[in-house]
């Protein structure tokens, strides 16, 4: 595996912060940092503190007035305006929102700048990945579309194609939107299905305005599917579109909450699966993208036990040093864990499940199988409009 990488991090973004109800902890977020710095990852890669997004760079993907009401209800979060979004329970008003929403989407465009003018080959943002916001709204707990504005800004630099691959358990609805009309974007999201789970939307079905048809593919997984079929999933879908594709840069998100653990989903995959797919994100770009990967953080409820670990993971790859799953986590990382949030936190860098065992989509179909569905409907949308085989 390569080096060449940057974290991009800034203490400030831990003020992302929706209060002490709220699902999205931010010691989430200072766990990670830390976890990355107790494995000495930190010293592998250049650690980078972008500039917070301006408006011109946020006007990209958001509407002036959506950002003016953001503005506003961070100045005065009892005065939120919820026709935008603001001051709902999902993504409640705090003093101080825009100002660090546009931090934390400052990183990500960064690590896109970054990646795309060969000052890094790799560029992690575990901040980011907030990937629900649309152009004139926040949700599901998400101010500013960090990943939509990176592809944008892509866009702006020169880019002609960008692949975007989000394993969040909830679909990337937002930057789905956000390029519904682009043929110079494909969007790919693996997700649980929209039947059971937020925001509703992901269906197989979806592939893109007519202008850009095919730009959008879905693979709506059902509740409980597990490791094997997780992972069989991932391949038998995004490494096809990507080599038909062919991006010049690869951007991904990694949401944890795909994880057996996570309180607000219904999938069953292990620490180890997300590992697994994150490595094979980072050959994918190396493949078709000529290394050339950001990769992003978003959801994860199980602050503790899973986001900490699953990102350390992802920076420990993209800076080429992969940290072994057996791995004793430090420590003086526990202690910290336990100082801030009286938890136990977990032992090893592995839920006991490394290799992961899956069978390739090659191996056959199986029409009794839910999973095997489930991307057979991702195929058939999608496939034969890029002139590939279902």
């Amino acid at each position: 595996m390569s080096g060449r990488a940057q974290l991009m991090w800034d203490e400030a973004v831990t003020g992302y912060d929706f209060g002490p109800e709220h699902p999205m902890d931010p010691v989430r977020l200072a766990l990670t940092r830390s976890l990355v710095g107790a494995l000495g990852l930190d010293r592998e890669v250049e650690v980078v503190a972008a500039r917070p997004a301006g408006d011109s760079t946020l006007r990209l993907v958001h509407r002036e007035d959506y950002i003016d009401a953001v503005k506003a209800a961070s100045a005065d979060p009892g005065a939120a305006d919820v026709s935008y979004g603001l001051g709902t329970v999902d993504d409640p008003a705090f003093a101080g929102m825009h100002e660090v929403s546009a931090l934390i989407a400052g990183q990500s465009v960064g690590a896109a700048e970054a990646v795309w003018r060969g000052d890094a080959l790799h560029a992690v943002n575990f901040a980011g990945g907030l990937h629900h916001a649309m152009p004139g709204a926040a949700s599901g707990f998400c101010v500013y579309n960090d990943a939509a504005l990176a592809i944008a800004r892509l866009l702006e630099l020169g880019a002609e194609r960008v692949a975007y691959v989000d394993v969040d358990v909830h679909h990337g609805d937002g930057v789905q939107a956000a390029f519904w009309e682009d043929p110079r974007v494909l969007t790919v999201s693996l997700h649980e299905h929209p039947r059971t789970l937020f925001p509703q939307t992901g269906w197989p079905e979806e592939t893109g305005a007519d202008c850009a048809e095919g730009s959008a593919v879905n693979v709506a997984l059902p509740a409980g599917t597990g490791d094997a079929g997780w992972v069989r999933a991932f391949h038998a879908v995004v490494p096809e579109v990507l080599a038909d594709f062919r991006p010049q840069v690869l951007v991904t998100q990694h949401g944890a909450d795909t994880h057996f653990e996570d309180p607000l989903a219904h999938l069953a995959v292990s620490l180890d699966a997300q590992r697994a797919v994150q490595v094979a994100c980072h050959d994918l770009a190396h493949e078709y993208a000529g290394g050339r990967w950001v990769a992003l953080g978003g959801g994860g409820y199980a602050v503790v036990d899973v986001v900490p670990r699953s990102w350390a993971h992802l920076v420990g790859i993209a800076a080429g040093r992969p940290v072994e799953p057996e791995t004793v986590i430090p420590e003086g990382w526990r202690q910290e864990v336990y100082a801030r949030t009286r938890q136990l936190g977990p032992m090893r860098m592995t839920d006991g499940r490394w290799p992961v065992a899956w069978a390739s989509w090659e191996a056959g179909y199986d029409p009794a199988d839910r999973v095997d569905q489930a991307v057979r409907a991702a195929r058939r949308a999608v496939f034969p409009v890029r002139g590939l085989l279902p």
